[in-house]
């Protein structure tokens, strides 16, 4: 199974984001998340979609199912192909996303437990009486017997994750860091390697490509070190 890297653009602005695309050769895949979506629109992802490139709309939707199922149809509108929601929403909330997107190339990605929640917060604060570790892969087959195509999870979630969902579903997967990048604010990170052995369908990167002097070289090295 070959391993594909999403160039997130956690960006402010329009003309940053299509700047970042273009220096991000040959990436075919760009997430847009909440921070650009909600400054420019669905513009930006006409824009992106534009220049050739699959876009990754990663707004998380949790709502009631008919809500959801409305915006899951208007992001396949747009020509997202891949769209995230919240498993926690529930079987119904996810299964009316998958009806709303049959036809079209959207994929639906369900995100389990956020990866900034501590155990202590997901028992005090949201109430599950479960461990992140326990949460995960339980909100995973959840998620994907009710219609998700796959799953967003941290590197280290990949084992118990496809675990329980088998290797046929897609899993997603941010905090990862090549050998030669800076792991700034993340403490639990696997390489892009790492990530790929354990089998991640596809790589979400950020500052190690937007920060680098030269993008496509970063994306140049990441797509080498995938292809081992």
């Amino acid at each position: 199974m070959k391993t594909e890297l999403i160039v997130g653009l956690d960006l402010d602005a329009r003309d940053q984001a299509l700047i970042a695309v273009d220096a991000c050769q040959p990436c075919e895949w760009f997430k847009i998340g909440s921070q650009l979506f909600t400054r420019c629109g669905p513009d930006i992802v006409r824009e992106v979609r534009d220049l050739g490139k699959n876009v990754f709309l990663d707004l998380k939707f949790h709502d009631i199912p008919n809500t959801v199922a409305k915006a899951a149809k208007a992001a396949a509108g747009m020509g997202v192909k891949l769209i995230t929601l919240h498993a926690s929403g529930g079987r119904n909330m996810i299964a009316a996303a998958r009806e709303a997107v049959e036809g079209t190339e959207t994929r639906i990605l369900a995100v389990t437990i956020l990866t900034s929640l501590t155990d202590e917060m997901v028992r005090m604060e949201i109430g599950i009486p479960e461990c992140a570790a326990e949460a995960v892969p339980r909100l995973a087959r959840l998620a994907v017997e009710s219609g998700a195509h796959g799953i967003v999870c941290s590197p280290q979630e990949l084992q118990p994750v496809r675990t329980a969902i088998g290797t046929e579903p897609l899993v997603v997967t941010p905090g990862v860091r090549p050998v030669w990048a800076s792991k700034d604010d993340q403490a639990r990170v696997l390489t892009p390697r790492e990530a790929a052995q354990l089998g991640s369908s596809m790589i979400v990167v950020v500052r190690p490509i937007l920060k680098h002097p030269q993008p496509s070289e970063a994306v140049r090295l990441i797509l080498e070190e995938l292809n081992v």
